[in-house]
């Protein structure tokens, strides 16, 4: 018989990185009791995003952050949305670039992410935020 299981996860960002947010969202699919089936994650924000990436070495988000730094300059002239500082529209650049949402399969009870992988929450905002993302997990 499909079930779901929908729940809530928030947190307090400290500014622009990547958080890893692996073991909460592994804890969440566990409680929810489906042994196979599609966890979805959306993120509520327009200026944070969602990424699966590799949690081995901390060069790797280093790179990916240095990266869209170059892409996406703060306080650019370009940009004329400035409402809340020179990397207010910055970060949302980087959200449309990015994703909001991830489905990760739900194999055994468990996310079936690969060995060196990890889900992240992204801040693109340079001081830190409240964030909050709905899981939603649907299966047997």
């Amino acid at each position: 018989m499909l079930r779901q299981h929908q729940s809530r996860i928030t947190l307090r960002t400290t500014g622009r990185g990547l958080v890893d947010i692996t073991r909460e969202v592994a804890a969440h699919v566990q409680a929810s009791g489906i042994s196979q089936g599609l966890m979805t994650l959306f993120v509520r924000h327009t200026s944070a995003s969602l990424l699966i990436q590799e949690n081995a070495d901390p060069d790797v988000r280093d790179d990916l952050e240095r990266f869209f730094s170059r892409l996406v300059k703060d306080g650019d002239a370009l940009f004329q949305h400035r409402s809340e500082g020179p990397d207010d529209m910055p970060a949302h650049v980087r959200g449309a670039l990015t994703a909001t949402q991830l489905a990760v399969p739900v194999e055994g009870g468990r996310l079936a992410l690969g060995t060196w992988q990890g889900i992240y929450l992204w801040e693109h905002r340079l001081r830190g935020h409240h964030r909050e993302m709905v899981l939603h997990v649907i299966g047997e």
